[in-house]
């Protein structure tokens, strides 16, 4: 996983805000979300869950009431909890194999509950196309370019 991780990871305090999330997977164009407490992963949340978050626009809802969801929704009671990590020495089978059984979009890297990074299902299609170039580590394909 070290070789083909993200990091570091984008992270948010456990304190925050649906909006704050909402502010932050836009500001940082990704899609999903470390939710932390003292670098100790805590949960994750993902577009897709704000999404899901959002009232309906087919139900009449002012603006002022559309915006104050996002704001007074503490970001700890719409995350996923303790979601699935893996460590930092793990092999590109392990993580696929936990994607697909999982049916996740993404992995903390952790070691000693410390966050380390995150991979995501593109970094996984990364590593493979690597892999089937016959690079094996981003150090290989930076030397072939």
């Amino acid at each position: 996983m070290r070789d083909f991780m993200s990091s570091p990871a984008v992270t948010i305090p456990v304190t925050a805000r649906l909006l704050d999330a909402a502010m932050a997977l836009r500001s940082s164009a990704i899609r999903h979300l470390l939710i932390v407490d003292a670098n100790r992963v805590v949960g994750i949340i993902s577009d897709r869950d704000i999404q899901r978050c959002a009232p309906s626009r087919l139900v009449p809802i002012t603006e002022a009431k559309y915006n104050a969801i996002f704001e007074n929704t503490p970001l700890a009671s719409v995350m996923t909890r303790e979601p699935t990590s893996i460590s930092p020495g793990a092999l590109l089978a392990d993580a696929a194999a936990i994607f697909q059984e999982g049916k996740l979009g993404c992995l903390p890297v952790v070691e000693n509950e410390t966050l380390l990074g995150i991979i995501t299902r593109y970094d996984l299609m990364a590593a493979l196309l690597q892999v089937l170039n016959g690079k094996t580590t981003p150090a290989d394909s930076e030397a072939g370019s």
